[in-house]
């Protein structure tokens, strides 16, 4: 909507949509905090979750009769063992498709006891893996559930075989209506590092699935509720793109008028060099980094108060050709943000999924959390792989602990959960500490859990103080377990140090998840083998209870994708590029398969989460020959000790 000056200007009503997909147990955080801020200054916000929508409207009964007539289309010869499994079996599809949400919601809890029955659902064949977890030497006679849970975890028993009847369904609407969809990564290589927009521009060109279908009708549906005169649509991952662009495309198909503006992590880090102008006929701002500001500036601008030459961190399209505008302004400091409210999301509908069995592995889609930052940034910002040259992570900010308290109280108010994720790049000791402190002072009982370095800071004491305060959990980068490694990454940290770091949180009673990493420059074979041993160690002596090993990939924001020759590589030329920049490919010298060592490190990881395998010699997880470990079979023993 654009605002005249023969009218008198009037505070736009305004919605924020978080669009397919981002996970379906808690909401995300993007949209809260950027409703939170503007109600703060009396402007009318609205926002909504599409992604949890989009789900609970495919996984209906509705939903999976719509699946069965893409189905029927099919001719018969054609379709996989899986789709006749569940045409075979629709009818009990459609009879326990509604007890099943109903009780990942936490609204019907009895259904568990039939579930673990194992024959009230239909099960396909992501059941299979439970043999993964059987024993032949347990006690309970070979039943994987009950090795794995135990005789009293029935609720988290249910809990993870309907994930798997779930899983079941979306493969099967993968194989049937579309075949990019995913429960996280929804279309995620139209985006991801794309140097063109032409991937995604056909996509968007192309005949609706049923998926989009669904979408429209949501998105008309939201419109009609709110009557936004602007849309933001936040995408904090490339595998929210793909949807947030068939949005924008029906927004603007239905009601020219709604302007639409895209945000977002994608756009923050991928979209910094945007040339394409074809991204405006669904976009009519694009802003970078935090919101607020931008937001403010943009709002003036249609309420006619400020000229578009005075935009913040915007790009736009004139006389056909995209630019960026940005007139230097001060950002809202991080203690004058405001509090995330979740008012307009459904907290009660978000579903409680356990993929994973292990228990600190399984936060990250079990249970409802309140999503907060303890401080703006990384206060370390040095670690050589990291994006450490953007505002997300370059501005460091904190507020006070009781400022950062009270609107931990004020959520609390609003949602009536307890449960805190701190969603920080590095939570800063001292400011846990003040946290923690804070908390108990005034007597407010949470459950928190977040991202940290595994620094000297964390003193026995601390850990056991922030235990106290309600730390439940703590994830940090132990990276490649390798001192060399960690050198060359700038990480700050030692292997050794890390172990007794994780040792003072887990005696702490606080789960502790490792991010790991492989294929980082000049890594060798002899590396790889080396920091499998230490990671082994660590879950032997019960340092950590979870990890997750992801591939190294080179960005153009990082110091390694700035100052290659520093870390013994050199870049891959990019292609010209329009659209999206992020990933860049590199030569590394040493020539190692990092592919065949990513699938034994991820064997392995899997195997140590469930307590398997670790007293095997880490070089049987590895398909062919590999040099034996140079690390002393007790070394991380020792360096507790």
């Amino acid at each position: 909507m654009q605002f005249t000056h023969a009218e008198p200007p009037r505070s736009p009503r305004i919605l924020s949509l978080i669009p397919p997909m981002t996970q379906l147990n808690t909401p995300y955080p993007s949209t809260a905090y950027i409703t939170g801020f503007l109600r703060s200054r009396q402007i009318t916000a609205f926002q909504e979750d599409l992604a949890l929508q989009l789900v609970l409207r495919l996984f209906s009964v509705s939903g999976l009769q719509a699946v069965r007539q893409q189905i029927d289309a099919i001719p018969p010869k054609k379709r996989s063992a899986q789709l006749h499994g569940f045409v075979g079996q629709f009818e009990r599809y459609l009879a326990t498709i509604g007890p099943v949400i109903a009780f990942l919601q936490g609204r019907d809890s009895t259904v568990a006891h039939r579930i673990c029955g194992r024959n009230f659902l239909p099960e396909g064949e992501r059941f299979a893996a439970l043999e993964v977890y059987v024993d032949p030497d347990d006690p309970y006679g070979g039943d994987p559930l009950a090795w794995a849970f135990g005789a009293l975890g029935q609720q988290d028993r249910a809990r993870h075989l309907a994930t798997l009847y779930l899983n079941d369904i979306a493969d099967v609407l993968r194989e049937a209506v579309d075949e990019r969809f995913e429960f996280v990564r929804y279309a995620e290589s139209l985006a991801m590092s794309q140097p063109t927009f032409d991937p995604l521009a056909r996509a968007l060109a192309g005949k609706p699935t049923l998926v989009d279908d669904t979408l429209q009708q949501l998105v008309e549906e939201a419109i009609a509720r709110h009557q936004p005169d602007i849309v933001l649509l936040s995408v904090p991952f490339p595998g929210s793109v793909y949807a947030a662009f068939r949005i924008a495309q029906t927004i603007k198909a239905r009601w020219p008028a709604i302007r639409t503006v895209l945000g977002g992590g994608f756009v923050n880090t991928e979209l910094r060099e945007l040339k394409e102008p074809r991204v405006f006929d669904y976009f009519d701002f694009i802003t970078l980094d935090d919101g607020e500001k931008p937001l403010l500036a943009l709002l003036e601008h249609l309420q006619g108060k400020r000229s578009a030459s005075r935009l913040v961190r915007t790009f736009v399209r004139e006389n056909g050709a995209v630019r960026y505008i940005n007139m230097m302004e001060a950002d809202i400091p991080f203690e004058e943000v405001g509090t995330p409210t979740w008012d307009g999301l459904p907290i009660d509908r978000y579903l409680s999924l356990l993929d994973m069995l292990n228990p600190m592995h399984r936060l990250w889609s079990d249970g409802r959390w309140n999503k907060l930052t303890v401080a703006h940034g990384c206060y370390w910002k040095k670690c050589s792989f990291c994006d450490v040259t953007l505002d997300y992570i370059s501005r460091y900010e904190t507020a006070s602990a009781s400022t950062l308290v009270d609107r931990i109280e004020a959520i609390i108010a609003e949602t009536g959960q307890t449960g805190f994720h701190f969603v920080d790049e590095a939570a800063p000791p001292k400011m846990l500490r003040a946290l923690a402190e804070e908390l108990l002072r005034r007597n407010v009982s949470i459950s928190w859990w977040g991202n940290i370095r595994f620094e000297k800071s964390f003193t026995p004491e601390l850990c056991q103080l922030l235990a106290e305060s309600g730390c439940i959990a703590i994830s940090g980068g132990l990276e490649v377990a390798s001192d060399r490694l960690l050198k060359l990454m700038k990480k700050g940290v030692s292997v050794e140090q890390v172990a007794r770091v994780t040792q003072s949180f887990t005696e702490a009673g606080v789960l502790v998840h490792a991010y790991l990493m492989y294929g980082f420059p000049t890594q060798t074979v002899q590396d790889t083998v080396d920091a499998l041993e230490y990671v082994r160690q660590l879950f032997d002596t019960g340092c950590i209870q979870s990890g997750f090993f992801h591939r190294f990939a080179c960005t153009v924001h990082s110091p390694v994708g700035q100052n290659p020759e520093e870390y013994g590589v050199s870049l891959r030329p990019l292609p010209p590029v329009s659209f999206a920049k992020n990933d860049v490919g590199f030569i590394d010298p040493t020539g190692t398969d990092h592919d065949a060592m990513g699938k034994a490190l991820n064997k392995a990881l899997y195997n140590y989460m469930h307590g398997i395998g670790l007293e095997e010699d880490v070089r049987s997880w590895f398909a062919g020959r590999v040099p034996k470990t140079r690390v002393p079979r007790q070394f991380i023993a020792r360096a507790l000790a």
